[in-house]
């Protein structure tokens, strides 16, 4: 899985940020394997540095899954981390659906909380 980080001006794109991110984003979705080929992120600072505030990093997440159209999420908090953390939860839970609507039995569509008990 490709993980791609982009950044506004204003907003840390560093070394480290992108591995903050790719650590985040193995653990959550390594078990979707080759479901998912393409991560990409876009944080952004919705005040830039003039003025500072809660919830003013945005982080936009878009999944592109085999076969399928992309999965994209958003989220946002007071720092970058809280931002990626928070998308991808809900990235996470985006893709889930999205594979177990298309392939129930290998991904799972049965439990609570998921697309078939939805149904119910």
């Amino acid at each position: 899985m490709q993980i791609l980080l982009n950044t506004d001006p204003h907003t840390d794109g560093r070394h480290e940020m992108a591995k903050h991110l790719e650590t985040v984003v193995h653990d959550a979705l390594d078990r979707f394997g080759e479901a998912i080929t393409r991560v990409e992120a876009h944080l952004s600072d919705a005040n830039s540095h003039n003025k500072a505030g809660p919830d003013d990093i945005h982080c936009t997440l878009e999944a592109r899954l085999v076969g399928l159209d992309p999965v994209a999420v958003k989220d946002h908090a007071g720092n970058a981390h809280q931002a990626i953390r928070g998308a991808v939860g809900k990235l996470q839970r985006a893709v889930s659906n999205t594979l177990a609507k298309h392939d129930p039995r290998r991904y799972g569509g049965t439990g609570p909380g998921s697309v078939d008990d939805a149904a119910a």
